[in-house]
């Protein structure tokens, strides 16, 4: 509700990590890394869609859901690049650090 929020989202799969089960994953994080805040948010609502990750999981590309205004190129270059690394990364400090069991959700807090 306030426009000074911040907000970050790590991965904690709980399925091994390959190309074809990462592409929300990779989607939001290149996302994250290229866009605007109001692209941004409007992005993640229409990836967040159950249809979405269904038609994601059946081949359609990423870029299909682009949303009006955002920077397309600069997205699919980023998405294109990003490694699995950074995924295996978020994962190991999820379960390493967090303690959290593969696949667990939580919400961690660090307001004023």
């Amino acid at each position: 509700t306030s426009s000074h929020t911040r907000v970050g989202i790590l991965n904690n799969p709980s399925s091994k990590i390959q190309e074809d089960n990462t592409a929300i994953a990779r989607g939001i994080l290149a996302a994250f890394l290229t866009q605007n805040n109001s692209n941004l948010k409007s992005f993640l609502s229409k990836l967040s869609k159950e249809e979405t990750a269904k038609s994601l999981a059946a081949g359609t590309k990423i870029v299909k859901f682009l949303i009006p205004g955002m920077d397309g190129d600069t997205f699919e270059k980023k998405y294109n690049t990003l490694g699995l690394d950074l995924i295996k990364t978020h994962q190991m400090f999820c379960q390493e650090v967090l303690k959290l069991l593969p696949g667990q959700m939580a919400v961690i807090s660090n307001g004023r």
